[in-house]
């Protein structure tokens, strides 16, 4: 009669290597789960509170011009999401802004900040304009600055202190998110020449046409948002003489930030601000 011999050394290792197969999948299964809780976050929930809170901007922003109150009402930053890592400005002058049936004079409406004005100038993170893209169906508020967590963060697009104002003769630059947030400038890649973009203030309504495109250049390449923008990489995207620019960037490819997307418009006519 044989006598069966249980090796109980053997019994525990095998149970410890189950139970160390057993927590290992619950670690991965946990890890999985915030991971995706994670990119929903980015990708539903960021865009889904940014686009509200971006739209009740819109909508408080025309209901203060309409009721005629004095303040430009916005709110009180520095970082990347669709922006390039330093600015600067020419001195070029530029020449007169072309101009509409309907408009009062070819000087700017009185809301408009004008070069050395400080007193005009928009707060730090205040919205104080609307940007309409129909090609987009995008209609998002403008934000001086173009700090993540006060501007972009919130679905805005954010503008680049430094540079021009709307119809101000040279260069009125934004960035916006191409990704989460609101991602305002998703689909920047898709507009075309002639594209019409429209800037709305209390007083104006500018109108730009879309004229060049620059697929993708250097974060650094600063000089694309100059009073005469112009890329420093690619020297044959841009201009050389002074006008009435507006400059659109943001990060390409998508879900990435390595190089910036641009896109240039000119001042085609601009006209007085009707009350909706």
């Amino acid at each position: 009669m044989r006598l069966h011999v249980v090796h109980h050394g053997i019994r525990r290792r095998h149970d410890l290597r189950r139970r160390a197969l057993w927590s290992g999948a619950e670690v991965l299964v946990t890890v999985g789960v915030l991971v995706l809780l994670l990119v929903v976050h980015q990708l539903w929930w960021t865009n889904r509170e940014a686009r509200r809170g971006a739209e009740r901007k819109v909508e408080a922003l025309e209901r203060t011009w309409d009721d005629g109150d004095g303040s430009r009402g916005g709110e009180s930053g520095d970082g990347s999401g669709g922006t390039l890592r330093g600015s600067g400005t020419d001195d070029s002058g530029a020449s007169r802004p072309p101009t509409s049936s309907g408009e009062r004079t070819a000087r700017q409406p009185a809301d408009t900040p004008t070069a050395g004005d400080r007193s005009s100038t928009p707060r730090h993170s205040q919205a104080y304009a609307v940007l309409t893209i129909p090609r987009l169906n995008l209609r998002v508020p403008v934000a001086e600055g173009v700090s993540k967590r006060d501007v972009l963060n919130k679905g805005y697009v954010g503008h680049y202190p430094g540079t021009q104002q709307p119809g101000q003769a040279g260069n009125f630059a934004l960035a916006g998110h191409r990704n989460t947030h609101g991602e305002p400038f998703r689909y920047l890649n898709r507009l075309r020449t002639k594209d019409t973009v429209e800037v709305e203030t209390r007083g104006a309504v500018y109108t730009y046409a879309v004229d060049r495109t620059l697929p993708q250049t250097s974060a650094r390449d600063a000089s694309v948002i100059h009073r005469i923008p112009r890329s420093t990489v690619h020297p044959r995207h841009g201009y050389t003489d002074p006008g009435y620019y507006l400059t659109l960037t943001t990060c390409t490819p998508e879900y990435t930030s390595r190089y910036r997307l641009v896109v240039w418009a000119k001042l085609v006519s601009m006209r007085p601000r009707q009350a909706r």
